[in-house]
């Protein structure tokens, strides 16, 4: 029964099962793998790979390819922008010497205290208080919580 199916169906379905399974599970990986499934689909369609060796050889090549070719810039745009620095930077860079704003006071030794830097909001501590809407200094930074100073 499945040697009636038509291979560029076959082909064309299991692009479409890996754009979806990409849309479960976002690695943005497998979406590479669902555009190498269609452009193999396409190549059986006009005619270029009636073998399934050939069409294998097409369809590991392609996806590769566009794996190569696109996965960086994709990654870039896939990722979002916050504050103009993708979350990739924000997240990996060392925060000290940054500034940003207080958004809830903070309390000298307290974790009461909240400062916005790169458009996100962190737990904050300080020698001193500093009240709300105050520009502060990045001091060190201790997994999720911020050591900052008062900017003078």
């Amino acid at each position: 029964m499945l040697e009636n199916i038509a291979p560029e169906l076959v082909w064309f379905s299991i692009g479409l099962f890996l754009l979806l399974l990409e849309l479960a599970i976002p690695l943005f990986m497998v979406l590479f793998f669902g555009i190498g499934a269609w452009v193999t689909s396409l190549t059986v369609l006009i005619g270029i790979a009636p073998g399934a060796n050939i069409q294998l050889l097409i369809f590991l090549g392609s996806s590769v390819l566009s794996l190569i070719l696109f996965r960086k810039k994709g990654k870039r745009l896939y990722q979002g922008r916050v504050s103009g620095k993708t979350n990739e930077v924000a997240a990996s860079e060392n925060l000290a010497g940054s500034h940003g704003v207080v958004v809830e006071d903070i309390e000298h030794q307290s974790l009461s205290g909240k400062v916005e830097l790169f458009g996100t909001n962190w737990q904050a501590v300080s020698e001193v208080t500093i009240k709300k809407g105050m520009p502060v200094e990045v001091l060190s930074r201790d997994n999720i919580t911020l050591r900052v100073k008062p900017l003078n």
